[in-house]
């Protein structure tokens, strides 16, 4: 006859139990730091909460951000990007992050004239825009480490034309997929080639 007492099992020990909650604790620590470590530095979540980038992103739409590509290369012309507001803009009180599509590279040349973007002299082909642009604006030269950022509904659109240029330490990320609504869901247009009309 055993004299063992069941409480003292192993499989009922007190130290079991205790090792037990350890990993639920170590398991629910790495969760949140790789939920944090991910939003922090490769990729987060965003929706859109107006309609300057109509008719590309419509309000409410919900995107990924990735935030990696721009750690091993530059912005590209056509790539929207969320940044955050450039010294003039906080100046304003403006605290939430925008996102715009890029127009001008550092260097670049960009005027607005008769409805129509040039860059370097050259006509933007934009089959992405809302409407016709409805001002003039420039030429201005984009400075060094900086873009030149407008929304897609130009004349509805708070962005470079109203307050200048965006410091490429500002921007956060590119727009990759749109994962809401569900009708709406897959990548964001690609690039643009920019090829001026024949």
């Amino acid at each position: 006859m055993s004299n063992q007492n069941p409480k003292l099992t192993p499989h009922s020990s007190p130290q079991r139990s205790q090792r037990a909650w350890v990993e639920v604790l170590q398991t629910v620590g790495l969760s949140i730091f790789l939920a944090v470590g991910m939003r922090a530095y490769v990729a987060e979540a965003r929706f859109i909460p107006s309609g300057s980038m109509q008719p590309t992103l419509e309000i409410n739409d919900r995107l990924i951000i990735d935030k990696v590509t721009y750690r091993f290369d530059d912005p590209k012309r056509g790539d929207i990007v969320v940044f955050s507001p450039p010294p003039i803009l906080k100046e304003q009180n403006v605290r939430d992050d925008l996102i715009k599509r890029v127009i001008g590279l550092p260097g670049d040349e960009v005027e607005i004239r008769n409805g129509e973007v040039r860059v370097n002299g050259e006509l933007l082909s934009e089959s992405y825009i809302k409407e016709t642009i409805g001002y003039d604006f420039g030429p201005v030269t984009v400075p060094a480490d900086n873009y030149l950022v407008l929304g897609d509904n130009r004349n509805n659109s708070f962005d470079s034309h109203a307050w200048g240029f965006v410091p490429s330490e500002n921007i956060i990320g590119r727009a990759l997929v749109r994962y809401w609504p569900p009708n709406r869901i897959g990548e964001i247009s690609p690039t643009p080639s920019y090829r001026a009309p024949e």
